[in-house]
């Protein structure tokens, strides 16, 4: 069973990106699992088709004690027998979020959510920073394995430096790797090329560029994955093309993190900032 989590940038389509990713390893005939590891908990809905599951910290919260749900109640079956589960955490304004995402990895464990015929569990973490409870899926080496999702903008960039270093904080304690940058394309001028740039000086690859497609948005609103929506889509052999790197994948390093003015650089070496240090 590999463990693997999926960090990125708020709204860079990290979700998105892994729920695609997971649909694809199913098709394939793989058995996955996905933890979705932001109060939001949106990590699911694409592959359960619906607006959002329970959340474990939810149900917590209404029994009085964790110890007081049952299994089923908090992991469901979605798309190609996808497995699903939810952190969720405290009310807006009270507590720390991250104990919600210990607190769930924790009763998923003891309550044999990780059977012995999963291939892959996929943590879906919140944050443009590895932190706190949210680095509880690397912190205390149930992944393994990292990837980041990011694309040509300034901020997804900073963003994807800053959750290296987070991993290079673990790397000898928890054992993690990175496996690499998986670009969910904006648009961006040379995007492909700056990625690319990034991930070299980051001592890792860019496993993957994913297109912008509006096909993804379709199936998003009618909460499906592009590959159960479309199967015969083009964007879906570049989730598919993905999920087969992920499987085949051997890449795993402790990155490089680069220090503000080196990232500085090289965005304006590729036009992304101005020599004031703006945005251009």
């Amino acid at each position: 069973m590999r463990q693997i989590a999926v960090y990125g940038k708020g709204g860079i389509g990290k979700s998105t990106t892994t729920q695609n990713t997971v649909a694809a390893l199913a098709e394939a005939g793989h058995k996955c699992l996905i933890v979705g590891c932001d109060p939001k908990a949106d990590a699911t809905r694409l592959i359960l088709n619906r607006k959002a599951q329970a959340t474990v910290m939810d149900l917590a919260r209404e029994r009085g004690s964790v110890e007081e749900l049952e299994i089923g109640e908090v992991l469901l079956e979605g798309f190609l027998g996808v497995k699903c589960a939810e952190s969720g955490g405290p009310e807006p304004g009270v507590g720390c979020a991250g104990r919600g995402v210990i607190t769930a990895i924790n009763f998923l464990e003891e309550n044999g959510a990780y059977t012995p015929d999963l291939d892959y569990v996929f943590y879906d973490v919140l944050g443009d920073v590895v932190c706190g409870g949210f680095a509880m899926p690397i912190r205390e080496g149930k992944a393994k394995e990292i990837y980041i999702v990011t694309s040509g903008e300034m901020m997804a960039m900073y963003a994807a430096n800053n959750i290296a270093r987070g991993v290079l904080k673990y790397a000898n304690s928890g054992g993690v790797r990175l496996g690499g940058l998986i670009c969910n394309s904006r648009k961006t001028d040379k995007e492909a090329e700056l990625i690319m740039a990034l991930a070299e000086k980051l001592n890792t690859q860019m496993i993957h560029f994913i297109p912008r497609d509006n096909q993804v948005q379709r199936a998003e609103l009618r909460r499906k994955t592009v590959i159960e929506y479309s199967p015969d889509h083009a964007q879906c052999d570049e989730y598919r093309a993905l999920a087969k790197k992920i499987a085949e994948n051997k890449n795993f390093v402790i990155p490089t993190p680069l220090e503000m003015e080196e990232l500085e650089s090289l965005l304006m070496e590729f036009g992304i900032m101005d020599g004031e240090g703006a945005a251009a």
